[in-house]
């Protein structure tokens, strides 16, 4: 069945925060489903119980696409996620129920997978602020619960850099995908709610211990926030710290990548990266990191992003 979206809900007697965790978000995307999976059977079998607050468990948060075992049902869920009094297409019809659960809830663990390799990492959202395009007040918590979950690579500037690429996408006229809230994901949204949220990247979709990143994750929230009686391990001694500064769309279907990019592929000042349809070469403007490669991406949409190191403290 695709028609439902199906959670499971345990609460404490005790007061305590409210953590909600999310998998399948993307329909091919099952390491968290796998995570929440086994959270559930330590639940059923009474391995450890929550005694605080609540946790919200979500394993396929998009049923059409994870039947299909595609990465969306009509569109993308996880841009535009708002409410919509007029729902459109699968994704709206989600939305009107998933943004009042994390609207409920205190703080979002999204678990995710890539396609390319590399290790896991870490998706934050920005310094506290009172700016008009994601404002915030708990980017030290968030901060704190990032640094817990286990990956020692934390990126930030996803709103920011994809802002950018919104304003490039109006100026041609493409309304929709020009919309700056069209970047406004789970994480985001709850971050609006007065929230806070990660999303952790665990690896690359077919990778079978992509699902033990998500599940160490899910009990390392849980310890942290106080939830149950589960031991804490430590943060890494040291993160690797970087910041998206800036989105390249693919134009047109013959743009084509110069050689098969991986996630966080260093890249200097004037290296070749792609080619435009018409032979333009796509070259690194400075040094940094390839993130996100979409060979496949359709015109006029996300390409590639580019990373630079962030001085940011976690």
């Amino acid at each position: 069945m695709t028609n439902h979206l199906h959670a499971h809900h345990v609460a404490g007697l005790a007061p305590g925060p409210k953590l909600i965790v999310l998998g399948a978000v993307h329909g091919n995307e099952t390491c968290g489903t796998r995570a929440i999976e086994r959270v559930l059977d330590d639940l059923d079998r009474n391995l450890w119980r929550i005694e605080r607050g609540a946790l919200t468990l979500v394993p396929v948060t998009n049923a059409l696409a994870y039947a299909r075992r595609t990465r969306v049902g009509d569109r993308n869920l996880n841009r535009r996620l708002l409410p919509s009094d007029s729902p459109r297409d699968n994704e709206d019809r989600i939305a009107n129920l998933l943004c009042p659960w994390l609207a409920a809830h205190d703080v979002l663990l999204d678990l995710h997978s890539f396609r390319s390799g590399g290790q896991p990492f870490v998706m934050r959202g920005p310094a506290d602020n009172d700016g008009p395009l994601e404002p915030f007040a708990h980017a030290a918590a968030e901060g704190r619960l990032a640094a817990h979950l286990g990956p020692t690579r934390i990126v930030e500037g996803w709103m920011s850099a994809y802002a950018q690429g919104a304003a490039r996408r109006r100026a041609r006229g493409e309304l929709e995908d020009g919309d700056p809230s069209y970047g406004v994901g789970t994480t985001e949204y709850m971050r609006r709610c007065g929230g806070y949220a990660v999303t952790l990247e665990c690896g690359r979709h077919d990778d079978p211990a992509a699902s033990d990143v998500g599940y160490r994750a899910i009990r390392q929230a849980v310890a942290l926030l106080g939830l149950a009686e589960l031991p804490l391990q430590p943060p890494a001694p040291a993160f690797e710290r970087l910041r998206l500064t800036e989105v390249i769309d693919r134009m047109n279907e013959g743009d084509h990548f110069a050689r098969e990019w991986n996630s966080f592929d260093a890249v200097c000042a004037g290296d070749l990266i792609g080619r435009r349809h018409d032979g333009t070469a796509v070259r690194a403007e400075r040094d940094g990191r390839i993130v996100f490669p979409d060979p496949g991406a359709t015109a006029g949409h996300e390409w590639f992003y580019f990373a630079e190191p962030s001085g940011r403290p976690l």
